[in-house]
């Protein structure tokens, strides 16, 4: 007997169901609130709020023969713009300019390393310094970023891919990084004297780093939407990453720039700087070490002038990095110490005399 074929045909279509009225007396009531329950809310996207930029008055202006002799006007100056803003600006700072437009000029060859061959050079959590990573297809990036340290090892990865421009680059650099610390000391000692003393920060376990500069290249023919984009993309990174580093201060050399944006967890302030300053903003360090008094907060500088390349550069000065022995920071009465030494001698005085007193009770 052959097969009989399989039945496909499909199910009867469902009975419509026929239309009714709503069994609810008032139905205008339940159709307003259906109305209202189900629609959307009004979002408040992040974009709306953030980021909150307030244009201020440019911050106080120290002169740097002043501070060194602690005149009480340029040391009142610091002290009460800090908690504010986290920053001010230094000027007649002793470097000469021809030293800073000569490290600045050398800075630009590096940004002039082909893209492949800095991918030997490139920062990662095992490598500090070196080239930030580009993310995206598009190579024109707005600004590009190095970070310069002293070592060994960077010089020798550096000369591998940059022979002829970086042994001239990191000799300038070394220059200005030593009138940069005398300047960075000369500052902390003015919050030490009115805050803190110090004391060997390396008792507590935290791997020390030396000072290291952020070297920038900001980008040029750059429309104005793109320019905002940028900015938005700018606090974003900077709040959420941060700086890699700890740090006590951070001296932005920043000649030539329109405005100096300063990011902290409030939001963001922005001002011209003057002409040939130094723009100082505070760290994480005196932050945490003045119990929160002096808040960490994030500089960068804004250039837009559309038709010159502009190079800047932060650099980092921690604590420990300068030339006093004593190293970190506290917060003032501390109490004395006593050191290994006296503690020994103590113990054998105290073991000495219970020796004694343990003899003459035995023959009393």
């Amino acid at each position: 007997m052959p097969e009989k074929p399989l039945d496909f045909r499909a199910p009867p279509p469902s009975p419509i169901a026929s239309g009714r009225r709503s069994c609810v007396t008032n139905d205008d009531v339940l159709s307003d609130f259906l109305e209202h329950s189900l629609r959307v809310p009004d979002l408040i996207l992040p974009d709306k709020v953030f980021p909150k930029q307030k244009f201020i008055e440019s911050p106080p202006t120290v002169d740097f023969r002043l501070l060194e002799s602690r005149e009480i006007e340029s040391v009142s100056k610091i002290l009460d713009s800090v908690p504010r803003i986290g920053c001010f600006q230094l000027v007649n700072y002793g470097i000469p300019v021809e030293v800073i437009r000569s490290a600045l000029a050398a800075a630009t060859g590096i940004f002039k390393v082909p893209r492949e061959k800095r991918a030997v050079v490139t920062r990662s959590p095992e490598r500090p310094y070196g080239f930030e990573e580009v993310h995206g297809e598009d190579e024109t990036e707005l600004s590009e970023e190095f970070v310069w340290c002293r070592g060994g090892a960077l010089k020798l990865e550096m000369e591998g891919i940059w022979p002829i421009g970086y042994p001239n680059f990191s000799e300038k650099m070394e220059n200005l990084l030593s009138d940069i610390e005398k300047i960075a000391e000369k500052i902390l000692l003015v919050f030490r004297e009115s805050s803190w003393v110090y004391e060997d920060e390396r008792s507590h376990g935290e791997e020390q780093v030396g000072p290291m500069c952020y070297v920038y290249k900001h980008g040029q023919n750059v429309s104005g939407e793109e320019r905002k984009s940028s900015l938005r993309y700018d606090v974003i990174r900077m709040l959420i990453r941060g700086i890699d580093y700890s740090h006590a201060l951070c001296l932005h050399v920043c000649d030539g720039s329109s405005d100096f944006h300063v990011y902290s967890k409030k939001g963001w302030v922005s001002f011209c700087p003057d002409k040939d300053a130094l723009v100082i903003t505070v760290g994480d360090q005196i932050q945490a070490l003045s119990g929160g008094q002096y808040k960490h907060v994030m500089g960068r500088p804004i250039y837009k002038d559309e038709k010159e390349e502009w190079i800047s550069m932060a650099f980092l000065y921690s604590a420990t990095s300068g030339t006093s022995s004593n190293g970190g920071w506290s917060k003032l009465d501390k109490g004395k110490t006593i050191s290994v030494g006296q503690q020994a001698i103590v113990a054998v005085l105290v073991t000495l005399v219970y020796q004694f007193l343990a003899y003459v009770y035995s023959k009393f």
